[in-house]
């Protein structure tokens, strides 16, 4: 499955300067017959959708900005924002909109206004507020969003398939002065999260996993016995693909750290690639930028053993560990 080049076609967890997702300084984005298929993925998606819709209406009667904003008693900026997907919609406003940009129709009239209503619904995220930091919850509406994800990870296995034990441990390493019950909200958002692979029009889910993040013990032996037995289980599932990079593969694409390219249903919105640091995470979703990441991808799926040798290099990485602390 090869992730071509993103263009107008085309690791996370949430555990340096905030560069929160504006998702506005790449392509432009355009609506598309996939806002049913984003409501699954929360407010996030279904902002830009509604944005570019009333991006394109508004260009088609040669409409500026600060008349548009005028229009809702603000700013051109604010329109700037609204098209970008960056913040919420007043159905009232999106209502004046239409009616500036001469938008008579009934139907496409309610079908636009019921889209600003259900991109303000918060996501099922929202009751994990209190231990979900805002940086995070846009990349948990794109993750949910999205028809592929591509993930590298380099020294832990990808919070998607990861075990409960497995994911408590990871908690604690960052959390380890934290109340009880919020380490057992941060782990249960996180198989919250999971749920993602196994619902009604799923994603793809390619992995590749460097051996060190399968090496480290992570919450002691018993714990990685565990994660690497349920990795064996998960890659069987069809949409879950595997691949680990073995030491002995040497240096490699991505030496710079883990990342994450998500693309979408709506093929005229672009990839973005998510990179999350310690208390930020960085989104790009630049044509070269992207480019350049998705060709690292395709480097370390080559580096990488191939999906179906997968099963036995897990086995056999299982039974070292067993071994040694039998």
């Amino acid at each position: 499955m090869t992730m071509a080049p993103s263009g107008h076609g085309s690791a996370p967890d949430g555990e340096v300067a905030d560069s929160a997702p504006s998702l506005g300084d790449g392509p432009v984005y355009a609506g598309g017959a996939a806002a049913e298929a984003a409501i699954a993925g929360g407010p996030t998606v279904l902002r830009i959708l509604l944005g570019s819709q009333l991006r394109k209406l508004r260009e088609a009667k040669g409409v500026s900005r600060d008349d548009a904003g005028w229009e809702i008693r603000s700013s051109g900026s604010k329109i700037s924002r609204m098209e970008l997907g960056r913040v919420g919609f007043k159905e009232r406003d999106v209502a004046d909109l239409l009616t500036l940009y001469q938008v008579t129709d009934e139907a496409e009239r309610a079908s636009l206004l019921a889209l600003a209503r259900q991109a303000n619904n918060p996501g099922w995220w929202h009751r994990y507020g209190d231990v979900l930091p805002n940086w995070f919850q846009s990349y948990l509406g794109l993750e949910a969003s999205a028809a592929l994800i591509r993930t590298y990870e380099v020294q832990y296995i990808p919070g998607l398939l990861q075990t409960r034990e497995y994911a408590r441990a990871v908690v604690l390493l960052a959390h380890d002065g934290a109340p009880e019950e919020e380490i057992e909200r941060r782990v249960e958002l996180r198989m919250d999260r999971q749920k993602v692979l196994v619902r009604p029009g799923a994603p793809q889910l390619w992995v590749v996993v460097d051996e060190a993040a399968l090496r480290r013990l992570i919450g002691g032996p018993e714990v990685m016995c565990g994660q690497i037995a349920h990795l064996i289980e998960v890659a069987k599932l069809p949409n879950v693909t595997v691949q680990v990079i073995p030491f002995q593969a040497g240096g490699h694409a991505a030496a710079g750290g883990a990342f994450s390219l998500l693309r979408f249903p709506d093929q005229e919105l672009p990839d973005v690639v998510y990179m999350e640091q310690l208390t930020s995470a960085l989104y790009l979703d630049k044509r070269d930028d992207v480019d350049y990441y998705a060709a690292a991808m395709e480097r370390l799926c080559v580096e990488a053993s191939s999906p179906a040798d997968t099963p036995a290099f897990l086995r056999a990485t299982l039974h070292d560990l067993q071994s040694a602390h039998a």
